[in-house]
């Protein structure tokens, strides 16, 4: 029998957490698993830095103005990746790094990291959202009709 797929999606907020990365180890050993990481946080401080307007945030996720907004925050999230990566690979934990971004001919299409699990779905036979304590219950609500989402808070 082939090797189950997990999706995991990760706050940008949480990922250099050790009991992130042992969370992510531990299904390794069993599942072949791709990890989302996002970046909400860390691409608000750099709007803030550069003088952008934070965005509307809609039900699929910020919107942003122009294409300058939208390769930023695809810079932000291509660090958070390249991190992550970095400490899996020091780890020696085997999971593909995705960001939540697509590309769509030539337009870079942003999608909230929630919505990632959504569009994943289908696919995956189990699927996780490490998210911040506090933000457990919200998210809970958000996936309440999709049986395979597993929502898993992380405190300080």
């Amino acid at each position: 029998m082939p090797r189950q797929n997990v999706f995991i999606k990760i706050s940008g907020d949480l990922f250099e957490r050790n009991s992130v990365l042992h969370a992510i180890a531990v299904l390794t050993q069993e599942y072949f698993v791709v990890v989302c990481i996002g970046g909400g946080t860390q691409i608000n401080d750099t709007f803030q830095k550069r003088g952008f307007d934070l965005g509307k945030h809609g039900p699929l996720g910020r919107e942003t103005n122009t294409f300058e907004e939208r390769q930023v925050a695809r810079d932000v999230l291509e660090r958070n990746k390249a991190a992550l990566q970095d400490l899996l690979a020091d780890r020696k934990i085997p999971a593909t790094v995705i960001i939540p971004v697509l590309e769509l001919g030539s337009v870079l299409s942003h999608v909230n990291g929630d919505t990632m699990i959504e569009a994943a779905y289908l696919g995956f036979d189990q699927l996780y959202v490490y998210t911040q304590s506090d933000r457990v219950q919200k998210k809970l609500e958000r996936f309440e009709r999709l049986p395979k989402v597993q929502v898993i808070g992380f405190s300080e």
